[in-house]
């Protein structure tokens, strides 16, 4: 909106002319998205307590997630604020992939927050089951892939792209279209599973979101791309803007998540962010670098996996308990470290993502 108010008058005022740079914008959005969350969160927060939106603790959990029952849930609303206005403000709205991710984003927002009202609100057991939650997150991402598949202004619709392998391109024709259902749908319940523990979630898609925005912004700029010899698709530079919403979001709510947690995301939260990253990697062809730059949200999810696969299959259970995140608690390692931990180890494989620029 900003972009389009004030770009304009660069013709008078040649100052003006720094909102045509993304960059420029984009560090705005962060900034933007960080003084929302500063602003709505502890307002936000006693809202949640006076309403009683508190977090609902496992039985079965670890001991001492005990102390958390009550905690205000579903600040995801709070990142979500901070994400679609300062995305709005500073991005060109005009862009058809800002409209894209930012529906798929609100629409699993909205499925987690119907699934954080029943349980928390309706205080109904399950929440949503799982088959409706599934089915209605697929549908989501079958609308935001048949519109890519056919978008007539992206020559490599079908293509997936490899991770060092510059002239890999894999035509994957009309079967890119549940695949990227599968993209979509997973990176929205791997974030889901992750978000287990103060701060581990909101902190690793900051991280992701920082990886993805120079990701995104190579994939829209002409001469980078054939630089670096990555698929150039016009128009989707403006996504960097974006990025930057979600990572100013992601640090802001961190401050009020870090242990001990004021406040959890809730699904409307986990579920929304995972779509974002989701929806982002399909529409720039980063699906297997998503899996890199979020190796620890797919480490998550292969442990829940294993776990139910193999107590199933043999009775046995391979990890303590599942999520991976709990394992290490039940082993005694402290909250605070696996935190942190699980922080460099997404740190080195964001790095290891932004590698693959390069390494081709």
């Amino acid at each position: 909106m900003l972009y389009h108010l004030l770009y304009p008058l660069h013709e008078t005022f040649a100052g003006f002319n720094v909102f045509r740079y993304i960059t420029f914008r984009t560090a705005y959005a962060i900034l933007t998205a960080l003084i929302i969350s500063f602003l709505i969160g502890p307002w936000l927060i006693r809202r949640l307590a006076v309403w009683g939106v508190g977090q609902q603790v496992r039985e079965d959990g670890p001991q001492t997630h005990r102390g958390k029952q009550g905690t205000p849930t579903m600040g995801g609303i709070m990142i979500l604020v901070a994400i679609f206005v300062p995305t709005l403000l500073w991005a060109d709205i005009t862009n058809r992939y800002i409209w894209i991710v930012l529906g798929s984003t609100a629409v699993f927002g909205a499925i987690g927050f119907l699934d954080d009202y029943l349980k928390v609100v309706r205080r109904h057991p399950r929440g949503l089951s799982a088959w409706r939650k599934i089915g209605l997150q697929a549908a989501t991402a079958l609308v935001v892939s048949l519109f890519l598949y056919f978008d007539p202004k992206d020559p490599y619709h079908s293509i997936l792209s490899i991770p060092f392998f510059k002239r890999w391109l894999l035509d994957l024709s009309w079967f890119y279209i549940p695949f990227a259902v599968f993209v979509i749908v997973g990176a929205s319940n791997a974030v889901n599973f992750t978000d287990g523990i103060d701060g581990l979630a909101i902190g690793l898609v900051g991280i992701a979101a920082a990886a993805n925005a120079v990701l995104v912004y190579v994939s829209g700029h002409a001469n980078f791309a054939r630089y670096l010899q990555v698929l150039y698709l016009p128009g989707t530079g403006e996504l960097t803007v974006f990025c930057g919403a979600l990572m100013g979001a992601a640090l802001g709510f961190l401050w009020f998540n870090a242990h001990p947690a004021q406040v959890f995301m809730g699904d409307v939260g986990s579920l929304s962010l995972g779509a974002g990253l989701g929806t982002l990697a399909v529409i720039t062809k980063h699906e297997a670098i998503l899996a890199v730059a979020g190796g620890i949200f797919v480490i998550e999810t292969l442990s829940v996996i294993i776990q139910v696969g193999s107590f199933k299959l043999r009775g046995k259970r391979v990890f303590r308990m599942a999520p991976v995140h709990h394992h290490f608690e039940l082993a005694g390692w402290a909250e605070s470290k696996i935190i942190v931990r699980f922080w460099i180890v997404g740190i080195i494989l964001a790095l290891l993502s932004l590698s693959t620029l390069k390494l081709r």
